[in-house]
């Protein structure tokens, strides 16, 4: 059991967390939300032991393995099959130690470990969380600094899935993943046998994945049973009989302090009034629940309303290099107040299919006709990059309305949700989710007619992502949106379109119908997806296809090798002179570590037939 028992956690002199007692039993699935910046992260650290509690303490049951997600994103030359099987510490130490190991006493322990953990089954369980995450069966031979930060975060993420720690710890893990990605991710996480705790500001996750909540709510936790659903629901009844509870009081109190006013200068009532103060005294404060209110997200109104359509796309084909189109022979149409959602894997061309729709990549053949005096809003997360860090949101304003008077200019800041100080706060001290909605309103703020929105709820916590539904909502012109927030995309969207093989279809289906699909399918993905540093996406010929092929044979080849050594030693092991009669208990390990060294072989086998088998057929 993790026992959080009266912590207080303070820093830079501001107390996060105070007097706080929570107990979280093995096995339970906890989500932990609260506003940002109110200290869930810190928790988990003081939780890890690398930040001290200033009182109270946190015990862990003494063999408890506790995992979390890097901060650094892993690099190097290694396979991600590899990387990710490094991660099973154990594993990795009893597989060292059995290549060198000769006391046959010890090749019995080793190989009897190394049943009782699965450890020959680790390649295939490796593979399949890799594979969930996004990653094809090329991409899992392929060394990991070929890849972009995000997707070796995906590497990361998927590293500490297969530790399978006693406690989990996972912070915002869907930050770095596509739709298609948190699906399967939520799948996961609601089967994890051990405890896990994720930080997250994803309503789907939360009412998928967890069977409690925790909330973190000014210095103090509360334990809630059931999904987010069940818990706002027993937090808005809470917040009510404490409202009430708390009007009682106030009555209770107004009364006895009338009565002490009245006749604490009797002396015929001194005693009765004397014993109104102490009761007074003995009087708990409490406390109603006040709301903190979020504020709203607007787009401003176009200045018109445009004729449908407002943009038509006819055989177009796209990308970054003439010959090798991300899209091919795309035909769709956009009209004045569509709601447009688009699906599909990163790497599938969704970034290339809006940044033709924004106009910031022109087609390389067919037609795209828009609207005249068409306006377009535009919103990335990687423009927080192009943010100015030494100027204010005032300043990015006043840059935007170089001519207009003092008022206006503050107003228009205010309007973005920068309003008084907040205003004059430089870039470089604001957090991420004021970050994400000075962005959206620099991206919209001429009233465009079209915004299209490219994962906007990365960094903004569950009530800025009701906030930014509701603005969706409110808006009168068209939204095109990449998000893998589901609960935006189902209160926003009335279209779905799905962005693969190379081309864009209507999807007829809703999110529901798609999470099937993802889930039993496992991998709705392109199966020549690449992921390399850099925007473009080139397509590889096919000595280059070849090339990770190539390496997991030799995997696979070393693997083979590997446990033939391994059922050698076991042999000679079992062969020892009178071995059953002296020692039965061994033989009997040893004859268990030959049987699972054995199954591990034949995996090997059929991974290195099925290797063999593709590069063929590449070669060829």
């Amino acid at each position: 059991m993790l026992s959080i028992t009266d912590i207080s956690v303070r820093i830079a002199g501001r107390l996060l967390i105070d007097d706080s007692t929570v107990q979280i039993v093995p096995g339970a699935r906890v989500g932990f939300v609260g506003r940002n910046g109110v200290g869930k992260s810190t928790l988990f650290h003081a939780i890890r032991g690398d930040l001290p509690v200033e009182s109270g303490s946190i015990t862990l049951p003494p063999r408890w393995r506790i995992g979390s997600l890097a901060q650094e994103a892993p690099d190097g030359p290694e396979s991600l099959i590899n990387v990710v099987l490094k991660a099973d510490l154990e594993r990795d130490a009893l597989l060292r130690e059995a290549e060198t190991a000769a006391d046959p006493h010890r090749i019995a322990e080793i190989q009897t470990r190394l049943v009782d953990i699965d450890a020959h089954s680790a390649p295939a369980r490796a593979a399949a969380i890799l594979s969930g995450l996004g990653f094809s069966t090329a991409d899992q031979a392929r060394p990991c600094s070929e890849f972009s930060g995000g997707w070796r975060m995906r590497v990361a993420l998927a590293a500490t899935l297969f530790a399978a720690p006693d406690l989990l710890l996972l912070d915002e893990p869907t930050n770095y993943l596509d739709l298609e990605g948190t699906l399967w991710l939520e799948d996961h996480l609601a089967s994890y046998p051990r405890t896990v705790i994720v930080i997250s500001h994803d309503r789907d996750l939360l009412d998928t994945s967890v069977d409690q909540i925790l909330h973190l709510d000014r210095g103090k936790l509360t334990l809630y049973k059931g999904t987010y659903s069940s818990f706002e629901e027993q937090r808005a009844t809470r917040e009510m009989l404490d409202a009430k509870h708390a009007k009682r009081q106030a009555d209770e109190r107004k009364r006895l302090q009338a009565f002490v006013d009245r006749f604490k200068a009797k002396a015929s009532k001194a005693r009765q009034a004397q014993s109104r103060v102490k009761m007074l005294e003995r009087m708990k404060p409490v406390t109603a629940l006040v709301t903190q209110d979020v504020r709203e997200i607007t787009f401003p109104t176009p200045e018109k309303m445009l004729s449908p359509p407002i943009i038509a796309v006819d055989d177009v084909s796209v990308g970054y290099d003439p010959k090798k189109p991300v899209l091919n022979r795309v035909t769709l149409r956009i009209d004045t107040d569509d709601r447009i959602a688009l699906l599909g894997s990163n790497g599938n061309g969704k970034s290339t299919l809006v940044k033709l729709l924004a106009n910031k990549l022109a087609p390389f053949s067919g037609r795209i006709t828009r609207a005249e005096k068409l306006s377009v809003g535009y919103f990335a997360q990687h423009q927080v990059d192009e943010l100015n860090l030494d100027a204010s949101p005032y300043d990015h304003i006043r840059k935007l309305m170089p001519d207009a008077p003092e008022t206006k200019v503050r107003g228009r800041t205010g309007a973005i949700g920068f309003s008084g100080k907040a205003g004059d706060t430089l870039v470089k001290s604001l957090s991420g989710g004021e970050k994400a909605r000075l962005l959206l309103g620099l991206a919209t703020f001429f009233g465009p007619n079209m915004i299209i929105l490219d994962e906007p709820t990365n960094h903004l916590d569950i009530d800025s992502r009701a906030a930014l539904a509701e603005a969706i909502n409110d808006f009168p012109g068209a939204v095109i949106m990449v998000s893998h927030d589901r609960y935006l995309i189902e209160s926003c969207a009335d279209q779905l379109w799905v962005v693969a093989n190379q081309t864009v279809t209507s999807y007829d289906g809703d999110l529901d119908d798609y999470r099937r699909m993802v889930l039993s399918i496992g991998d709705t993905r392109n199966p020549s997806r690449e992921r390399p540093k850099g925007t473009a996406r080139p397509e590889r010929g096919k000595s280059e296809r070849r090339t990770p092929l190539r390496q997991r044979i030799a995997d696979a080849e070393a693997e083979i090798e590997r446990i033939n050594g391994i059922i050698a030693k076991i042999d000679t092991a079992l062969a020892l002179p009178d071995l059953f009669t002296r020692d039965p208990k061994q033989a009997a390990q040893l004859s268990k570590a030959r049987a699972g060294a054995e199954s591990a072989l034949r995996r090997a086998e059929e991974v290195w037939l099925e290797a063999s088998s593709q590069y063929d057929e590449a070669a060829g």
